[in-house]
Formats: structure tokens, C-alpha cells, sequence
């Protein structure tokens, strides 16, 4: 089941994703200072959940090549 679409490519920059799943960690630990733990555990579940598709198992799509666009002959 894929939650996140990798191959969109708003993922292919590293620090997009760093930034992503630094987000989901760090409002994790505010809702677990916040002493609010089952709103903890659910972000920090999607930073991990995050971090597992975006860094670990992630394989960038490959890249489009475009062909020039073959111009036909002029007819005479």
C-alpha cells in the first residue's frame, strides 16, 4: 500500500524530503512535550512511516528524455 506517490517529482530533491519528515519528527516531539502522547505517537508513526518510503526504500523515477520533434518535409 502506497500512501505517498514517489514517483511525483516534488520527492526527487533530497532536502524536500529531509525537510518532510524533519517536520512530522519535530511536531511529534512538541505534541510529546506537550504531554499530549496520543497525538505524539500518531505524528511520530507518520515521520517514521515518512522516513521509510522518502529515505530508505526511495528510487527516484527515472528521468524523461525528450526527443526533438521530427519536422516533416516540406513538399515542394
Amino acid at each position: 500500500m502506497l500512501i505517498i506517490d514517489t514517483s511525483h517529482p516534488i520527492y526527487r530533491p533530497l532536502w524536500v524530503r529531509l525537510l518532510i519528515v524533519g517536520f512530522c519528527a519535530g511536531w511529534a516531539i512538541i505534541e510529546f512535550v506537550n504531554h499530549e502522547i496520543f497525538w505524539a505517537t500518531v505524528v511520530g508513526g507518520v515521520a517514521v512511516y515518512a522516513a521509510y518510503v522518502l529515505l530508505i526504500t526511495f528510487k527516484p523515477p527515472p528521468e524523461k528524455v525528450e526527443e526533438p520533434a521530427s519536422v516533416p518535409p516540406d513538399e515542394a
